[in-house]
Order: C-alpha cells, then sequence, then structure tokens
C-alpha cells in the first residue's frame, strides 16, 4: 500500500500536537496515522513525503447552502456588488453589455442599502442604458431583481403577478416568473460554463463538498438535471425545495429528483434587504410591510408531517421572525404526533434562521432541528448602521443571526455561503462567525470552524463521527493552506500568540483569524484522496 506523508502543521483532535499525517492511497484513501515529524519516517520508510515548510493542514470545507448556477453566472458574467451608487450600478450593466452585445444581461449582486441615494435601478433606467434588450438583475439577497422591459414583456401575466410593480424591481411571483423567463434565454453552454465556475471556484477555496439548495423556483428542473450530470471531483449534495401534502408524495419526489431532502430554500418568507422576510412587527423603513408569507402553518405542517412520515429531510427558508414562528409551531405539532427521536432522525433542517427567540433556540435544539446559517450575513449587514438596522432599527437588528444562543440550546449548526449572496471564502464565514458585529452573540474559533467541516457534513447526512476531521480511519478529504506567519517555525512561547488556541490546552490550533489578519490561502484541495483544486 501506498502512503502518502505529509510534513506541517496539522489540525486533529486525535493529536492536536501532530507535525505529520500519513494517508493511504486508492479510492478509499484515509487516514492512518498521525504523530511528531521526528518519527514520521521511521514510522514510512517508504511513503512518498511531501514536506509543507510549515503549511497548514485541515480537515475541508462544506458548504451547507449554495446556488451554483447563480454562483457561476456571477463569476462568469456580470457581479454587481462592486456598485457603490445606482448610476455606478448602471454603468457596470452598461460596459458589460458593450463587452457581450448578444444575449440576455444577467446579473446580481447590487446593494443599495450602501449607496448614498438608497434607490435601486428602475426599468426606466435599464431602457435607457440597454435599449430593447432582455436584462435580469437581482438584488444581492437574490430575492428581488431589477428586469429591463424586454424580459417583462416576455413574461405572460406578469402584470398581475403578486409582487409586480412596472418601475421598482420585482419580488415574490412576479420575480419567480421573470427568473424563470431569463433562465430560458440562458444556453444549455452558458449555464454549464456557469455550474463548473462555480464547482471549480469551491474548490479553490478548500470546500469539497457543497449543499446545493434547488427547487422549482430557483433553477428549475432542468437546471437541477444538468447539474447532477456533470462529472466533478467537489460533492454535490442536492435538496429541493417543493412542498407535498402525502409521505407518498414526498417519496415520489425524492426518487423523481434524486434530492437528499425536501428542504433547503423551500421558502417560507423572503429576505429582510428586499424587506420580503415576514416579520411579527413592520418594517421600520416600510411601516406599511410585514414582509411576505409564501407558506402558512397549515401548508408548513403538512410538508413536515408527510416528510417525517416518510423519512426525509424536511426544511425551510425562515428569515424572519413571524416566519421562524410558524415552523417551530408546525414542528411542535410534528413532535406530538410521531416523536422527538422520530424528527430528529430525520435531520429536518432550517436555512438562515436569523431571528428565533431563546424559547424557540431550545425547542429546536431538543428536536434536533439543525440550524443551516451563514455568517457572512452579519458581517455584511450587521451592527448599528447597516442593512439590518436600516430595516428593522437597531434593538431588533443586534438580536438576528444568535449563533451562541443557538449552539448553547443544542442546535446543530451547519456554516455556509448562501452564494453567490456572500462569498465562498469559508474562512471568512469562519471569521464573521467568532468576531458577531453583536457582542455575545458570536462563537469560539472551534465552535465555528466545527460547524464550517463536521457540522456541515452532519447536516448533509454524514453521521459517522470521522468524516470532516482528520483523524485514524477518516476519508482522506483535506485542504493545504498557507497561513502566513505559520509557515516559518517560532518558539512555544510565540506559537499561542499565532494560533487562536494556545498548544498547551491540547485543543487543535486554528489560524488567527482577526479582522486585521490576511485570511488563510488555499494551496492544495483534496477529496477522497483526489487532488481538486493546486495552487501551482
Amino acid at each position: 500500500m501506498t502512503t502518502l506523508l505529509l510534513n506541517g502543521r496539522v489540525h486533529s483532535p486525535a493529536a492536536p500536537d501532530a507535525t505529520a499525517i500519513a494517508f493511504s492511497d486508492g479510492p478509499d484513501a484515509a487516514v492512518v496515522w498521525l504523530g511528531a515529524d521526528d518519527t514520521a519516517r521511521s514510522e514510512f520508510p517508504d511513503a512518498d513525503v511531501i514536506d509543507l515548510d510549515g503549511a497548514f493542514v485541515a480537515p475541508a470545507f462544506v458548504d451547507s447552502h449554495v446556488h451554483l448556477t447563480a454562483t457561476g453566472l456571477s463569476l462568469t458574467g456580470l457581479d454587481l456588488r462592486s456598485a457603490t451608487s445606482r448610476e455606478h450600478c448602471l454603468t457596470l450593466v452598461a460596459e458589460h453589455a458593450r463587452r457581450h452585445p448578444d444575449g440576455i444581461i444577467w446579473g446580481s449582486g447590487w446593494d443599495e442599502s450602501g449607496w448614498p441615494d438608497p434607490t435601486p435601478p428602475t426599468t426606466a433606467d435599464l431602457d435607457r442604458v440597454l435599449g430593447n434588450r432582455p436584462a435580469y438583475l437581482t438584488r444581492v439577497d437574490v430575492h428581488s431583481a431589477a428586469a429591463s422591459a424586454a424580459l417583462r414583456s416576455a413574461v405572460p401575466g406578469i402584470a398581475e403577478a403578486a409582487g409586480f410593480d412596472p418601475q421598482r424591481p420585482l419580488t415574490a411571483d412576479a420575480h419567480h416568473r421573470a427568473r424563470a423567463a431569463a433562465r430560458e434565454l440562458l444556453t444549455p453552454a452558458q449555464r454549464r460554463a456557469a455550474q463548473l465556475a462555480a464547482l471549480d471556484a469551491a474548490a479553490g477555496h478548500g470546500i469539497v463538498a457543497v449543499h446545493e439548495c434547488g427547487g422549482p423556483d430557483i433553477g428549475g428542473l432542468d437546471d437541477w438535471q444538468a447539474l447532477h450530470a456533470l462529472e466533478h471531483g467537489v460533492e454535490v449534495t442536492g435538496y429541493w425545495g417543493e412542498a407535498v401534502q402525502t409521505a407518498e408524495q414526498a417519496r415520489a419526489l425524492i426518487a423523481a429528483t434524486g434530492a437528499a431532502g425536501l428542504a433547503g430554500d423551500l421558502f417560507v418568507d423572503g429576505a429582510l434587504g428586499s424587506r420580503t422576510a415576514w416579520l411579527h412587527e413592520p418594517y421600520a423603513d416600510a411601516p406599511h410591510s410585514c414582509g411576505n408569507s409564501y407558506l402558512d402553518t397549515d401548508a408548513i405542517t403538512a410538508h413536515l408531517l408527510a416528510c417525517t412520515e416518510a423519512g426525509v429531510t424536511a426544511g425551510f427558508h425562515v428569515i424572519g421572525d413571524a416566519a421562524v414562528a410558524a415552523v417551530t409551531d408546525a414542528l411542535r405539532l410534528v413532535v406530538d404526533r410521531f416523536g422527538g427521536p422520530a424528527v430528529a432522525r430525520c435531520g429536518h433542517r432550517l436555512e438562515h434562521l436569523e431571528m428565533v427567540s431563546p424559547e424557540q433556540a431550545a425547542d429546536l435544539g431538543a428536536w434536533g432541528v439543525i440550524g443551516s446559517v451563514q455568517p457572512n450575513f452579519d458581517a455584511y449587514w450587521g451592527g448599528p448602521d447597516r442593512m439590518y438596522a436600516q430595516r428593522l432599527g437597531v434593538s431588533r437588528a443586534a438580536a438576528l443571526n444568535p449563533f451562541a444562543l443557538l449552539a448553547s440550546q443544542g442546535v446543530p449548526l451547519a456554516f455556509g455561503s448562501d452564494s453567490p449572496v456572500t462569498g465562498l471564502n469559508p474562512w471568512a464565514g469562519v471569521r464573521a462567525a467568532i468576531h458577531h458585529r453583536t457582542p455575545g452573540s458570536g462563537v469560539s474559533a472551534r465552535a465555528a470552524f466545527s460547524a464550517a467541516t463536521r457540522g456541515a457534513w452532519r447536516a448533509g447526512g454524514k453521521r459517522d463521527g470521522m468524516t470532516g476531521t482528520l483523524v485514524p480511519g477518516a476519508p482522506a478529504s483535506y485542504a493545504i493552506w498557507d497561513a502566513g506567519e505559520l509557515a516559518v517555525a517560532t518558539p512555544a512561547t510565540e506559537k499561542a500568540e499565532r494560533w487562536s488556541t494556545d498548544p498547551r490546552s491540547r485543543v487543535p490550533a486554528l489560524p488567527q483569524l482577526t479582522d486585521e489578519a490576511e485570511l488563510p490561502r488555499c494551496l492544495r484541495t483534496v477529496h477522497r484522496g483526489t487532488v481538486l483544486f493546486e495552487d501551482r
């Protein structure tokens, strides 16, 4: 048996001080040994040895919530996250149109909440710079979109759909219809290129598995099938967001789609940025509105009952406090019917889970409901003067994304990016969870890293206790990182300053993730022994 031996700094709970790790070779490649660098060569005299010169070896990441086609379209097309004003946004659109004179203009990422004049692009604005060309430009949260007149005219009955406005960005059903029409204008080649670009980007960030959140209102069945037909080393676990009424329907839909669960972005509500998250009290900057509800408690309960009876993972997109209340009320009815253990065995999961009370967190923890959360939401929009505070007021905003509360109540956490909403870099998410903008709402570095690795594997159904760690017997799924100063040997007295955990604590170390520190750079990504990415 060929053995690969890496000499570097290793993150492993089995050997916190390990400076070497050995892997078996072949399709079932796994960790076979951990130990000190000075004994590694005598233990494995015939091994293929790679000296990492102080680089950091850690379990590979899993992103628990992505939209791969949309991510790839932002990577290969028009990314509007850099827009600093409406006019700047329109300039970026016009420049992209000049470079790409044919086909639909598909863009994403504009966020008016940080502009001097927080007015989104209008239909007239787009027509002024694009003429009679179809354009679909999603807001950063992907729950509303500016659309040109040419695209709107291609959607039958859009003017009667909920969420329609002749000039303002589309929301709700009008947005879903426009997105479906925009998808139809993409060629299969464009879609394939976007999906491969997203998977390649994931591998380049040390990610070996992603949870794709699809559904009829998101990418549609054609997009779903094309994605799952791709051959790529990054593992894709798919969740299909479509509600069912009976266990038979649940089983049939799982069989038809090959999904891991009827969960992910099954929308109970929308997003705070688009003012479509479902709230108990009105928005601070829109006193006439409490947002949108797309599923009521009866529909939520029926879906959970059906999936639990069928033994299928169920779940929902929930952001507003009214949405969270509707789901927790429904879960309580399901627990009363089937019992807590039956609910926990299904691995039901809630995406985003931003506005949750202590009582709700305690219930979710007791029922084993997984929180699939996005720490970068807080990094982007948290704090007293950013979008959350604009939409909700400072007091309500400070209670959002309470990771410490969820963890303290036993809610299993899995971290994701919701890409393209936020970037794929998992270290940024780990850092955001540690340095929460609301004091007391963050978690430890160890807990944050676990939620982005082992916790995300668990959310996807891998519950063997080893996957997502580097312990003997665990799959050879890891990433190698340039973590700056760690490439240079340092005295033991300095190690505690350069790593987030003192080695004397016998807890695996992690790179420093302060706001000022440069995030680690991926050098190699390996999944089950196969190299997916290498920085040459």
